[in-house]
């Protein structure tokens, strides 16, 4: 791909709590992958897990990369099956859709699967980039979700990346809403590669 295309990002949303909940992936696309998609080597496939209205594939496809969404919601679907390949499944309870396929980019956010970790690593590309923010232990706390299947131990996202190289991790609180989260930028190395540098005071990508 040659360079950006002209996709709208969406504009931000209220926060949750102040006008009812809103549809996953409709809300402005989360600073943590803003500030780390520059991680993607360039024109590089994305994969959205659990996409939802497509935030961050809209966010990728604006910067140029092919984009690939997966989520089991007909209607969060039918909302970016115009940007590039949306793909309806239930990856929980039914097999994995991308089976043999790896990509430059892997995105999720807001959701969390344990047994589906591993997969979801696995599917990063030699030189690509896993990035990954969801709720974390403590958020029982100050809202939902608080059951403990939705909330990431402290280090659980360091102890599934063991393959990768950690480049950012985070684990604290956040405000507006207040939300415990755990988020990573790890990437699989390319065998035989000088490790890359990549600054960690960057600023967010425009």
């Amino acid at each position: 791909m040659s360079g950006p295309i002209d996709v709208p990002v969406p504009p931000p949303l209220p926060s949750p709590g102040g006008g009812g909940s809103k549809p996953h992936g409709t809300e402005a696309p989360s600073p943590w992958v803003r500030r780390w998609s520059r991680l993607v080597p360039a024109g590089g496939a994305v994969l959205d897990v659990a996409c939802g209205r497509g935030r961050h594939m809209r966010w990728f496809a604006a910067q140029g990369h092919p984009v690939t969404g997966v989520d089991r919601d007909h209607d969060a679907i039918d909302a970016v099956a115009g940007l590039s390949e949306a793909v309806l499944a239930d990856i929980e309870n039914g097999p994995w859709p991308f089976a043999g396929r790896t990509f430059a980019g892997v995105v999720v956010t807001n959701y969390l699967w344990r047994p589906l970790l591993p997969v979801i690593v696995q599917s990063v590309a030699p030189g690509g980039v896993l990035i990954y923010e969801t709720f974390a232990a403590g958020n029982e706390t100050v809202g939902k979700p608080s059951r403990p299947d939705f909330l990431l131990q402290p280090a659980e996202l360091i102890d599934a990346c063991r393959e990768l190289r950690v480049i950012a991790y985070e684990d604290g609180f956040l405000e507006e809403p207040a939300r415990f989260v755990q988020r990573i930028a790890a990437m699989r190395a390319i065998p035989g590669e000088v490790p890359q540098r990549h600054p960690l005071d960057s600023l967010t990508r425009a």
